[in-house]
């Protein structure tokens, strides 16, 4: 029951994620990222769970982490050169670094969540 609010909750959150990049110059690869974790997520509530592919996607969303946190103006500049401003001061990412903090701690949760799902689907 918790794990199928939660799954509605993530599903809802990230629909409404997906809808607000449609704006971006990147949206082809945001939306899509968030869209195949809502799918995921909404499929999990109503009971159909695919590890393989929660194994598939959190791959891809970590190794893309990885190449956000050490690229010119990702998470480790903002840590270390930029001295960790704050990233939700206003909604405009208008720094390259909050842009890339902000993508790399969505990638981040969108993981976790499909971490989630799949520890539920192969040993709850």
């Amino acid at each position: 029951m918790i794990l199928t609010a939660l799954n509605v909750i993530f599903c809802i959150s990230f629909l409404g994620f997906a809808y607000v990049n449609l704006n971006d110059d990147d949206a082809w690869l945001w939306v899509s990222i968030y869209m195949a974790v809502c799918i995921c997520c909404g499929l999990a509530a109503f009971k159909k769970f695919y590890p393989n592919i929660y194994l598939l996607l959190i791959a891809f969303y970590l190794v893309y982490a990885v190449i956000i946190f050490f690229s010119e103006d990702g998470l480790k500049d903002w840590i270390f050169k930029y001295k960790r401003p704050s990233i939700v001061e206003t909604m405009q990412a208008n720094k390259l670094y909050i842009e890339k903090a902000r993508e790399f701690f969505g990638l981040m949760i969108i993981s976790a969540a499909l971490l989630i799902d799949y520890i539920f689907a192969k040993y709850g």
